[in-house]
C-alpha cells in the first residue's frame, strides 16, 4: 500500500501529466489547423502515422523497423524544413509582420467602408466586370502596395469601379485598401497552389486565396467570367448569398470575429 505521504507527490505528478497532455494536444491542433488545405496537412498526417508505427514498433518489439523508424525521426528537422519550406516561410512572414500596437477602425468606419465596397462589388457584377480588392487587416501589406501604383485616395465606389474598367491601366491586379483609404492598385498577390483549388480557377481567385494564404488580409473579388463575388479570408472561399450576406461577412471579418460561413475551397 502507498504510503499517505506519497500521495500529495502521485496528484502533483497527475496533474502535471494532464497539464502537459493537454498543452502538446493544444500545440498539434493548432499546427494542424495552419497546415489545413496545404499539401503539407497530407505530409504531416502521413508523419503522424509514421510516429504511430513507430510506438507500436517498440510496443510490440519489432527491432528492425523501430531501428527504421528512429533513424528517420533522428533527422526529421531537415525533412520538416525541406517539404514545409512554402509553409514555413509564410509562417515566419506573418509572424515578422505582427505589430503590438495596431490602429483599428471603429464600428461606424467599419460600416461606411464595407457599404462603399459593397455597392461596387455589386455594380461590377451586373457588369460582369472582374476585380480584386484586399482589405488590410493587422498584418501589413507594404510589399504588395509597393508592387503596384500607389495611390493613398479616400475611398469612393465611383473611383473603385473606375480603376476596374476593362482596358485602363490600372485594371489588372489587385487594389489594396489600408484604414479608410486606398493604399495602391495595380498591386502584384501571390498565387496560391493549395491542391484543393480546381484547375479551371482563375488567375484572380488563385490571387485572392495566395493572399489570404500569407497574410490575414480579407479579399473580395468578382469573377469577369460569371460576375459570380466571392470573399477569401485564410486560405478558404466563402459563400456569398447577396448583398445582405455579403456585407454581414465582411463586417464581422474586419471587426475580428470568426467567419462561420459556408467555406468553398
Amino acid at each position: 500500500m502507498l504510503s499517505l505521504i506519497h500521495i500529495p507527490d502521485i496528484i502533483l505528478f497527475i496533474i502535471k501529466a494532464v497539464v502537459e497532455i493537454a498543452i502538446l494536444w493544444l500545440v498539434f491542433y493548432r499546427v494542424l489547423l495552419f497546415f489545413e488545405g496545404t499539401r503539407a496537412f497530407q505530409v504531416l498526417r502521413g508523419i503522424t502515422y509514421l510516429i504511430i508505427a513507430l510506438l507500436l514498433s517498440q510496443v510490440l518489439g519489432f527491432d528492425v523497423l523501430n531501428w527504421l523508424l528512429r533513424n528517420f525521426f533522428s533527422i526529421w528537422i531537415i525533412v520538416i524544413v525541406v517539404i514545409f519550406q512554402h509553409e514555413l516561410r509564410s509562417g515566419l512572414a506573418r509572424l515578422g509582420q505582427q505589430h503590438l500596437f495596431t490602429i483599428s477602425l471603429g464600428e461606424p468606419e467599419i460600416k461606411a467602408l464595407v457599404e462603399k465596397i459593397a455597392d461596387t462589388v455589386y455594380r461590377l457584377s451586373k457588369r460582369k466586370h472582374g476585380c480584386l480588392i484586399a482589405i488590410e487587416r493587422e498584418m501589413k501589406l507594404d510589399l504588395y502596395i509597393e508592387s503596384g501604383v500607389v495611390l493613398d485616395s479616400i475611398i469612393s465606389s465611383e473611383l473603385l469601379q473606375s480603376i476596374f474598367i476593362p482596358g485602363t491601366p490600372l485594371h489588372d491586379g489587385g487594389v489594396v485598401i489600408r484604414g479608410e483609404r486606398i493604399a495602391a492598385s495595380s498591386c502584384l498577390f501571390p498565387l496560391s497552389d493549395n491542391p484543393r483549388v480546381g484547375k479551371t480557377v482563375g488567375t484572380r481567385h488563385r490571387a485572392a486565396l495566395g493572399l489570404t494564404e500569407h497574410t490575414d488580409a480579407l479579399v473580395v473579388l468578382v469573377s469577369e467570367e460569371t460576375g459570380q463575388i466571392s470573399i477569401a479570408f485564410e486560405g478558404h472561399f466563402f459563400a456569398v448569398h447577396n448583398e445582405e450576406d455579403f456585407i454581414k461577412q465582411v463586417k464581422q471579418i474586419l471587426a475580428g470575429g470568426e467567419n462561420k460561413n459556408e467555406k468553398l475551397v
